[in-house]
């Protein structure tokens, strides 16, 4: 029996599918069941936008159009682009709020940036 090239292009879509469907629910399994912000916050970010990488791959494989392909592209881009933001900004805002737990992390430079800029601040008002 012999295999065609569409053939083998829809077994690595269905690899794809399946391997981006459990990288998605174990980002929603972790940002349920972790206990801080940062743990969560990851969860929410690197696997999710990793798992969606590959469900638009197995995507482009399976409907092999070029116009649908190239507007994967560019959602997997958009993708790429806004989680680290927005991971980002929750990070500033939990911080900010008092959410993150200060022995969660290693090194806290926005603490000091934030310190330097309040001591600038009082030293202006003076």
């Amino acid at each position: 029996m012999m295999t065609t090239l569409g053939t083998v292009a829809d077994v690595v879509a269905a690899v794809c599918f399946l391997s981006g469907s459990f990288l998605a629910f174990a980002a929603g399994l972790g940002a349920l069941r972790f206990p801080d912000l940062a743990a969560r916050m990851h969860a929410g970010t690197k696997p999710q936008t990793l798992g969606l990488i590959l469900v638009l791959i197995g995507l482009g494989l399976r409907l092999r159009s070029g116009g649908a392909v190239w507007a994967l592209v560019l959602v997997a881009i958009f993708a790429m682009l806004t989680a680290p933001v927005a991971a980002h900004l929750v990070g500033r805002a939990g911080h900010r709020t008092g959410r993150m737990p200060a022995e969660s992390l290693v090194v806290d430079e926005l603490a000091h940036d934030t310190r330097m800029a309040n001591d600038d601040a009082d030293d202006e008002q003076r």
